[in-house]
């Protein structure tokens, strides 16, 4: 018998909040970006790209989402591991997605537990980080 109490999981109330608070960042940092959230299970919840977003930025914050999810850790801490040598190196062939390694997916928690993750793709690496855990940290606020 567990005695760990339920979480919560994250909703689509809380999903399109992360996208509402990420956009607004980036909006106010001047940077146009695409904005993707899963649940725990890696299903798409919101998503959002602005017509003056690159194209590919949306599946850039879908991918930067699922590697965030699948890894339980921020993606910009991630990217000396994939190097030639890193403990990831070989990791994107094992898995039946391609991962993106670098910063701007981070991973959604309540209460300590993994409930999701958040992509934002479109800006530089360190501006997507950012507006990704500006937007996680409104969420636990």
């Amino acid at each position: 018998m567990s005695t760990t109490a339920p979480v919560a999981p994250l909703t689509t109330q809380d999903a399109e909040a992360l996208v509402s608070a990420a956009h607004h960042a980036a909006e106010a940092a001047g940077v146009t970006v695409s904005v993707t959230v899963l649940d725990a299970g890696g299903h798409l919840l919101a998503f959002r790209r602005d017509d003056r977003a690159v194209l590919i930025s949306g599946e850039t914050s879908t991918r930067k989402a699922y590697t965030a999810l699948q890894l339980n850790a921020p993606t910009a801490g991630l990217v000396d591991a994939v190097q030639p040598g890193g403990p990831f190196h070989t990791l994107p062939t094992a898995l039946d997605r391609p991962l993106l390694f670098i910063a701007g997916g981070v991973p959604v928690r309540r209460d300590g537990r993994l409930i999701g993750a958040i992509g934002v793709g479109g800006g530089a690496p360190e501006q997507d980080h950012a507006f990704a855990t500006a937007a996680v940290a409104t969420l636990a606020a």
